[in-house]
């Protein structure tokens, strides 16, 4: 008899390109990869950039996004799909009325809005467009500390804040919520916090000293997304998702003078992959 071959679920990233090959588009197709997940992807940016910085931005036109995106629906349909770098008003509103079937799939959104180096990620107008309109219909966001910090108008200074800032970004906006704690000082551990309305969990990781990576939070999002894609319930993917940011941190490799995360293949046929 012919051998019937898998059928292999698609994710969608909506982000920027880096040209470092650590983060945006280029680290979510990575991750998408080692989880078994097909990968499309729609490219709202390009940037000039290494692990020290961002030194240019070229945003694509919304209509060059809209093109992408049509392409990508009409064909290669997405069980999961995430947003990353979309930088301007403009891009955040095409990408809002291309997928005009609120909560029809799961929408992991990445707040992307300022880089690790300081540079202006999305631009003030963004944010309100962001505020008013995607995260309404997200299925998830994930906020690190600052972007946390810019959502609410409020500073973040320990564990419990985290959980009062995932609660009120709940609140606001209808979506869980995932608030990254990795940037909270004199922490011993790694504390994230889910919350969706109904279950709240406490997702720790020991800190890796001495390991400075660039592209944390592209990983993490394109691996929840990922693990949706492949039918796990939010709670679970998120779940799995800190285990393989944290072994793609504790085994990052040095590219030149640099330490790049490791996306390390699983075995998507055992309990700590996927269906």
């Amino acid at each position: 008899m012919p051998h019937r071959r898998q059928r292999i679920p698609i994710a969608l990233t909506i982000a920027g390109s880096d040209s470092g090959g650590g983060a945006g588009i280029q680290a979510d197709l990575k991750t998408f990869a080692a989880l078994g997940v097909h990968g499309t992807s729609v490219i709202t940016c390009l940037t000039a950039q290494n692990p020290r910085g961002v030194s240019g931005v070229q945003p694509a036109t919304p209509q060059f996004v809209r093109q992408q995106l049509e392409a990508v629906l009409s064909e290669l349909r997405p069980k999961a799909l995430k947003t990353g770098m979309l930088y301007s008003a403009a891009i955040i509103r095409t990408v809002v009325e291309c997928l005009s079937e609120p909560k029809a799939l799961p929408l992991i959104v990445d707040p992307v809005m300022v880089a690790t180096s300081g540079a202006r990620l999305l631009q003030p107008a963004a944010v309100r467009e962001l505020r008013r309109h995607l995260l309404p219909r997200a299925t998830l966001v994930t906020p690190n500390l600052d972007e946390a910090e810019l959502l609410l108008s409020a500073q973040l200074r320990n564990e419990e804040d985290l959980r009062h800032a995932a609660r009120e970004i709940f609140e606001r906006y209808g979506c869980a919520v995932l608030v990254k704690g990795g940037h909270l000082r004199h922490q011993r551990d790694a504390v994230d916090i889910f919350y969706d309305g109904r279950v709240e969990q406490r997702l720790t990781a020991r800190f890796i000293r001495g390991v400075s990576t660039h592209g944390t939070g592209c990983t993490y999002s394109a691996a929840i997304t990922a693990y949706c894609a492949r039918g796990k319930a939010l709670p679970d993917a998120v779940r799995l998702a800190k285990n393989f940011i944290t072994r793609a941190i504790a085994q990052s490799q040095r590219i030149a003078a640099h330490h790049v995360l490791r996306w390390i293949q699983q075995d998507i046929s055992t309990a700590n992959g996927c269906k």
